[in-house]
């Protein structure tokens, strides 16, 4: 059952809420065609609060046109009028765009890491410290993304708009809750029965609450990103500190989209072991993307922290219950830890990097902190909160 049209304008609503869209702002609304309807009432929400939207759509047919056919060198040229656009921009809103995500299964690599090359300067300017873009990445759902994740659609439905509806009142009541438990932490120690043990250092770095909503004291202190699904308390660790193992039952790669399962990652002094890294399936997907991703890094950041980690987050939406490789809404699940690594200048870290990729625990995750006067506290047991 698709949508309902009351459900697309309270989800358009929520959208442009979570953004504190503002008279006078000039907003970018960008998505799949199979979303049309949500992109419209979007770009209609946004005109009702004095903003000025700009919409542009593309379709499952034209994104597969673009790799079967353009070559790889053409992909590669920075796009001069969209930096130019989006330098003059207050706000991105964007919206999945694929309605049929297994089609970028056949999107040749060396067209996707050009194409990565290429938005390069975008990313530069929307996640700039000082002078960032408020931005909004969402999810959507379709039968076709749901038959992808192995899900019924229905199921999918509450994941991504169940999700959505949880008001950010209560995300922030319950990201306080888990935020105070951190105060004054150094050093935190995530664990499970599946093989994740790791520990990374949070000392004086700040802590951030994904409530659904960009406050301007958020903007103030460069948070100015979100995700809906919202749901999770998130830190930037020291980049170059922490060791450790997890075990993440299903993520998708960064680059092609395919599905990698039973990842088993390894890092020292805050680095990824890239060599000591296992998966059941598409191993070389993620081997790949690391590797493309780095090169691309060295050529513009230093120093280079591709594979550095880069965050650590705790789930905590209430309508999210299970993991199905879709990454914006595992890491939102109660009961699970994650780490990723690459960027994290956008939110209380150093570093700078193309990539960008969260390994979300299994459920069940157990953590403890410890204090910077030396004591431990116990924050969750068995993915419930002590």
């Amino acid at each position: 059952m698709t949508p309902s049209r009351k459900s697309i304008m309270a989800c358009a609503k929520s959208m442009t809420e979570t953004c504190n869209i503002g008279r006078g702002e000039c907003v970018l609304v960008k998505g799949g065609t199979h979303a049309q309807e949500l992109l419209e009432a979007i770009s209609l929400q946004c005109y009702r609060r004095g903003a000025v939207p700009f919409l542009t759509a593309t379709s499952d047919g034209y994104a597969k046109a673009v790799y079967d056919e353009i070559p790889a060198s053409t992909l590669a040229t920075v796009p001069r009028h969209l930096v130019s656009a989006v330098k003059d921009t207050d706000t991105i809103i964007i919206v999945e765009e694929l309605d049929d995500p297994s089609i970028a299964d056949g999107f040749p690599r060396d067209k996707l890491v050009a194409r990565q090359k290429a938005n390069m300067p975008l990313l530069d300017i929307v996640y700039h410290p000082k002078k960032g873009k408020k931005w909004l990445y969402a999810g959507w759902p379709t039968e076709a993304a749901a038959r992808r994740y192995g899900v019924p659609y229905r199921d999918l439905q509450k994941f991504i708009m169940g999700g959505i509806s949880v008001p950010p009142k209560k995300l922030m009541s319950m990201g306080k809750d888990m935020a105070r438990r951190f105060k004054d932490a150094r050093w935190v120690h995530v664990w499970d029965n599946k093989g994740t043990d790791f520990r990374v250092d949070i000392g004086k770095r700040r802590i951030n609450i994904d409530d659904g909503f960009v406050s301007k004291a958020d903007y103030d202190i460069g948070d100015r990103g979100a995700n809906l699904p919202a749901g999770e308390v998130f830190f930037a660790p020291r980049e170059t500190v922490g060791e450790g193992t997890l075990y993440c039952p299903i993520t998708q790669d960064r680059m092609s989209g395919k599905l990698v399962k039973d990842v088993r990652l390894e890092f020292r002094k805050g680095k990824l072991l890239l060599d000591r890294t296992t998966a059941s399936s598409n191993l070389g997907q993620l081997v790949a993307s690391f590797r493309e991703c780095e090169k691309l890094d060295s050529k513009e950041y230093s120093p280079v922290r591709t594979m550095n980690v880069a965050e650590l987050g705790i789930g905590f939406n209430p309508r999210i219950t299970r993991a199905i490789g879709y990454i914006l809404t595992d890491e939102k699940i109660r009961g699970t830890a994650h780490l990723a690594f690459g960027a994290n200048k956008s939110y209380g870290g150093g570093a700078e990097s193309v990539m960008h990729w969260d390994f979300v625990s299994a459920p069940g995750a157990n953590i403890d902190v410890e204090k910077t006067n030396g004591r431990t506290r116990e924050v969750m047991r068995k993915g419930k909160l002590v």
